[in-house]
């Protein structure tokens, strides 16, 4: 059994960039958590419903994987620019060293929202492998409406190098993604369902399965 912890910077981050993966890592027994780095507040500007509707989500997301824990760090939400980068890469490293995991998936370093850019430098201030040598592989995942819409400028692509055939997760990745309501958007919108199950076919080309989500590799230890 590995130990596996997936960073969000949102929630909904995990479920677009490798849901189908963490369906399958915990279909082969591993232990799977969840970090996610913000949340909405009434004290920003959201409504008691939609606040609590938040939550609701993130409950129901959390039992249909049946992740191992939830770490909500409740940063406030489009404003991890604001906060204190000491501040961030303690709470990410607290939880890192409690769960100690063999396997990392984060955010694209590129993605277009300031939020994903903190939470990857955040991240990676805490996987130095001389002060986390339990961490074997770290995977950075795409985001659709984020990693797409990042200029691709050279040596900023997201050029997957790793690939997860998900062909029997796929339909409950989808289902999870109708939980988050607030979420979802109208095809042809890069958030729409349709579009989600047609970029898995896409990455599935890839390697000759039917869907697929892609991943670039950072850190391998073997």
């Amino acid at each position: 059994m590995n130990k596996i912890i997936v960073i969000a910077p949102h929630p909904d981050d995990e479920t677009l960039g490798c849901g189908g993966t963490l369906l399958k890592h915990k279909y082969q027994g591993d232990e799977v958590n969840w970090m996610i780095l913000t949340n909405i507040s009434q004290v920003e500007g959201w409504s008691q419903e939609q606040v609590h509707n938040r939550q609701l989500e993130i409950d129901n997301v959390a039992k249909t994987y049946g992740f191992n824990s939830v770490e909500k760090l409740d940063f406030p939400t489009t404003q991890l620019d604001t906060i204190p980068m000491s501040n961030l890469i303690g709470k990410i490293s607290k939880f890192i060293s409690k769960i100690e995991p063999h396997t990392i998936y984060l955010n694209f370093h590129n993605d277009v929202h300031t939020d994903h850019q903190m939470a990857f430098q955040a991240v990676m201030s805490c996987t130095k492998n001389f002060r986390y040598p339990f961490i074997r592989r770290i995977l950075m995942y795409e985001t659709l409406s984020e990693t797409e819409f990042a200029p691709t400028l050279t040596g900023h692509e997201f050029k997957p190098n790793v690939f997860v055939d998900i062909t029997d997760f796929l339909d409950k990745k989808i289902e999870i993604m109708k939980i988050y309501k607030s979420e979802v958007m109208e095809p042809p919108y890069p958030r729409s369902l349709s579009v989600l199950e047609a970029f898995a076919k896409y990455r599935g080309s890839r390697i000759g399965v039917e869907y697929a989500e892609s991943f670039m590799l950072l850190y391998e230890q073997l």
